[in-house]
Order: structure tokens, then sequence, then C-alpha cells
């Protein structure tokens, strides 16, 4: 089991939440977060200039099988990207187990 984590911009959130609902992966976490990116410039929108280091995004989390790593990190890469800076990060780490609490099944039987 692998948990895939994302940070993307939230006017992305409804096309990966749709992305993933597809290729079958229907729960998951996700939380509003902000945080500093690479990119300190400022930006000016109608005359007013404002700062694009601290940026609103949302962080997503899933735990999937070994064999929906790929079609999860793939479905997150092609729906969140817009092709500027700050499209986001996809992390990925291992999970050694994982149970339902209310069924007490653990491994993937706890996940699917």
């Amino acid at each position: 089991m692998k948990k895939v984590e994302a940070i993307i911009r939230k006017s992305q959130f409804e096309d990966v939440k749709d992305a993933l609902h597809q290729i079958g992966v229907n729960f998951f976490s996700y939380w509003n977060v902000t945080g500093v990116g690479n990119e300190h410039k400022g930006h000016v929108y109608r005359g007013i200039s404002y700062s694009t280091s601290s940026i609103e995004r949302r962080f997503i989390s899933v735990v999937v099988s070994d064999e929906l790593v790929d079609k999860t990190v793939n479905s997150i890469l092609e729906s969140a990207s817009t092709g500027e800076v700050g499209d986001g990060k996809i992390f990925v780490s291992t999970i050694e187990e994982a149970y339902r609490i209310r069924t007490k099944e653990n491994g993937n039987k706890a996940i699917s």
C-alpha cells in the first residue's frame, strides 16, 4: 500500500476529484492549506501589486493499493496541471498497514 499526497491549486480540485473518481479512487481526505513557494516576485492585477509568496492550496491524501499508485499519480498529474509555476507537488510513501475500525479488516481490504 502507498500513501499519495498532493498539494494542488484550489482551482484544480474539482478536476482532480473527478479524475480520481474515474479511476476508482472514491475515498480520500483533503485540507485547505497555505504554503510558501519558490517564486517570490509579486504580480500586478488591475494596478494593484500583490505578493504570491503565500498561496492557498488543497492538500489531498489517499492510501491506495500498490496496483493503483501509477494510475493515481498520473490522474493527479494530468488533472492538476495548468503548465504554470505553482501547480503543486505529489509525494508517495509506503504504508505498512491499514485497519478498518468497524470491521477490523486490515491490509488492502481495509482501504477498498
